[in-house]
């Protein structure tokens, strides 16, 4: 093979799409199962329990991912509210067939009775088709980062209530082994005391798995009498379980001194309130 020196416009000019369809052998139980659904002025527990009563097990997360859709949820966000309203046990078919009732009430106390006939009844224009695809694009997108921008708000109020001014915001913090970024350093980013990361999390996905990465860097840059706290919430934790034990177990070693989550705001004021006294922030 000839040895060359390749140029960037080179490979550039090559570049061509990559085009996919968007159906597989799910998308298509999915739209079948909605074409069997009748049209109704009124649904009611009848008409869920005729949705989700199926033989197997891929028919049955056929109509479940159904139901989600018309809650306007998310296969991440919807499983996240079963589990979190059914308690333990599972969100599969056997656990349908064995607590049929239970189920069927959690579905309609979540909405999908409603949900259900104000969709089905709905007179379509063209702009309510855009508005989905806006939604589930780059709307999807949008949550996820009010999702993170409204935890980072809340430990903001008090860390502002205790530190007043004497904190920086998103930014890239001086250590002893370099440099990382952090979402507060306290009393500056020159040489912080207190490092504070945030993250909050609504959908399952790749961005869970960086926060390691992100609070290693942390680790790996800070000055060793610096301490690191973290924030972070979201029940789809719940899903990614090895991960937060990842983060659990760097606790535990002293590499992060706490965990809060939001329902810890108490916790973690008391906390900071002692580390400004120990720091004489």
């Amino acid at each position: 093979m000839q040895i060359v020196t390749q140029q960037l416009d080179e490979i550039m000019n090559s570049l061509s799409s990559l085009e996919a369809d968007w159906m597989d052998d799910i998308a298509e139980a999915i739209v079948a199962r909605l074409q069997i659904i009748p049209v109704k002025p009124q649904y009611r527990g009848d008409d869920i329990d005729a949705l989700m009563s199926v033989e197997n097990r891929s028919d049955f997360h056929a109509a479940k991912l159904c139901a989600g859709l018309f809650l306007g949820l998310s296969k991440d966000k919807f499983e996240s509210e079963l589990k979190e309203r059914l308690g333990t046990g599972g969100t599969g078919i056997q656990r349908f067939k064995a607590d049929h009732q239970a189920f069927l009430a959690v579905l309609e106390d979540m909405g999908l009775c409603d949900a259900m006939t104000a969709t089905i009844n709905r007179k379509l224009v063209w702009s309510d088709i855009l508005k989905e695809r806006l939604r589930f694009g780059r709307g999807s997108a949008i949550q996820g980062q009010q999702r993170g921008r409204g935890l980072e708000d809340f430990a903001e109020n008090i860390i502002q209530n205790i530190f007043h001014n004497s904190y920086e915001v998103r930014c890239t913090f001086q250590g002893i082994s370099g440099s990382a970024k952090c979402d507060f350093a306290i009393p500056g980013k020159e040489r912080p005391c207190i490092l504070i990361e945030v993250k909050g999390y609504g959908a399952t996905g790749s961005k869970m798995s960086d926060i390691i990465g992100d609070i290693d860097a942390i680790i790996r840059a800070k000055r060793p009498d610096a301490r690191l706290l973290l924030l972070t919430d979201g029940l789809t934790w719940r899903s990614r379980k090895n991960d937060l034990k990842k983060l659990i177990q760097r606790q535990n070693n002293g590499l992060i001194t706490r965990i809060y989550t939001k329902r810890m705001a108490d916790k973690s004021r008391t906390d900071l309130v002692d580390l400004k006294n120990e720091y004489r922030i």
